[in-house]
């Protein structure tokens, strides 16, 4: 019996798949569950409505994340820090500290879990920090840390 699954289960398939189960294991469990509905012409119609909604959401989403990635790449994000003598800042400069300057600088929230630094940030200058937006999206924003 062809099923189309309404809910992510396990050693079956994910949310809007078509599989084929025996009768009653779809009878018996995944339907009095509503974790599927049976695949009937009218059910079909739905599923392609739902996966025409969500492509359309991912074409947006991504056409976001291509203008915030532009905005990013415009120039380096500054942020500053108290120095020492030596051009040596105190403490290193962190993810949070890069996200907030992007909000500040840029107008765009981008959670610090989601900014990768390569090393360790310690002394002024420029460096390069990389910002993973998901879906195979990533982008290198520049920063430079200057002296307060």
């Amino acid at each position: 019996m062809d099923i189309i699954l309404i809910k992510d289960v396990d050693n079956l398939g994910g949310v809007n798949e078509v599989v084929k189960v025996k009768n009653g294991y779809a009878r018996n469990f995944l339907i009095p569950r509503k974790l599927a509905v049976e695949c009937s012409p009218s059910n079909m119609k739905q599923l392609e409505e739902r996966l025409k909604q969500v492509r359309k959401k991912e074409e947006l989403m991504l056409a976001e994340i291509n203008s915030v990635i532009a905005k990013l790449n415009e120039g380096p994000v500054k942020i500053s820090a108290k120095t020492g003598t030596s051009g040596k800042i105190f403490g290193s400069i962190t993810a949070l500290q890069i996200s907030r300057a992007i909000r500040e600088q840029r107008g765009y929230e981008i959670d610090r879990r989601k900014i990768t630094m390569p090393e360790e940030v310690k002394e002024l200058g420029t460096y390069k920090a990389s910002i993973d937006f998901g879906n195979g999206k990533h982008a290198d924003v520049e920063f430079e840390l200057v002296a307060e």
